[in-house]
């Protein structure tokens, strides 16, 4: 053990994508659901050991690509009538898919299909994993 890790020091990761864009088909009337729209996510997590801090390998630290498209995949795989739920499902996948401590997804409707002009509605999910013996 260093002394950082004696001292409560260690470093925290934590991974941030802003902007990613994705036409999906998420939403509660029939033409968002057919038809379609942009949605607009930011995500970040904290990740718990993050060998790269010491390797400075590549291949230890987490894809950035990868994690967009584990977000796109989520998107796809179905649709939600709420964005609350759709962000709640890629918590789940990042959590799990990454080890992550905790999770922060924001999904924005720029231009959402409301009779009032606003630049976008959005909606920020945050979620903690499950502690060990907790499901």
């Amino acid at each position: 053990m260093d002394d950082d890790e004696l001292n409560g020091n260690e470093p925290l990761v934590s991974v941030e994508i802003q902007g990613l864009s994705l036409y999906t088909h998420h939403g509660v009337e029939k033409a968002e659901q057919e038809v379609g729209q942009r949605l607009v996510f930011d995500i970040s997590f904290d990740v718990g050991d993050c060998d790269a801090l010491v390797t400075d390998r590549v291949e230890d630290t987490v894809d950035y690509a990868e994690v967009c498209e584990q977000v796109w995949l989520v998107a796809q795989e179905r649709s939600y009538k709420t964005l609350e739920r759709l962000c709640n499902a890629v918590c789940d996948r990042l959590i799990d898919r990454y080890d992550a401590d905790s999770v922060t997804v924001r999904a924005a409707k720029p231009e959402p299909p409301i009779p009032l002009h606003v630049d976008e509605v959005a909606v920020e999910v945050w979620k903690e994993a499950p502690r060990e013996g907790e499901d």
